[in-house]
């Protein structure tokens, strides 16, 4: 009785490994949200734009999200801000951004993070161009436990020295 016990106990610690170790990673909530895991969605919103174009970054966009462009006006709705996404599938430009600090409400519900970006494309002349700027992103906690973008806003920069 003792050693069948034991094999269970055994095969559902196996079990529940795997489960957690084959769980693709997503922004979906862990048990604790820290700012460290909101610098590490960045990381995983950014792979899915580099990967999957458009439609990977757009993946981390709640429904209702709102984007403040620089120089333009807002775009509400993730279906408005998907209309001006489509440069990220031309395979000449690359997007990329630096998370630098991140936080957490207390509530756990809602957190930001702010860093910096580069925007590489070609210009009409066939030569590489690299704009750079800063962001921040407001992410909330959604029903379903996942973490999504509700505001996005960035700024350009002069190049770095």
């Amino acid at each position: 009785m003792k050693s069948f016990w034991l094999v269970s106990l055994v095969a559902a610690l196996v079990v529940a490994a795997l489960a957690f170790t084959a769980s693709p990673s997503s922004a979906t909530s862990p048990v604790l949200v820290t700012p460290e895991t909101l610098k590490q969605f960045e990381a995983d919103f950014m792979k899915a734009a580099a990967e999957k174009g458009s439609a990977g970054y757009m993946s981390y966009y709640a429904d209702d999200a709102v984007e403040v462009p620089n120089g333009g006006p807002l775009i509400q709705g993730k279906v408005n801000i998907a209309k001006g996404m489509g440069f990220l599938d031309d395979k000449n430009n690359s997007l990329t951004w630096t998370p630098v600090g991140a936080d957490i409400s207390a509530s756990g519900d809602l957190g930001y993070t702010y860093g910096t970006f580069e925007f590489h494309s070609k210009d009409k002349d066939g030569k590489p161009v690299v704009d750079h700027g800063k962001y921040t992103s407001i992410w909330k906690k959604q029903k379903d436990g996942s973490w999504k973008v509700v505001l996005d806003m960035g700024n350009a920069t002069p190049e770095p020295k």
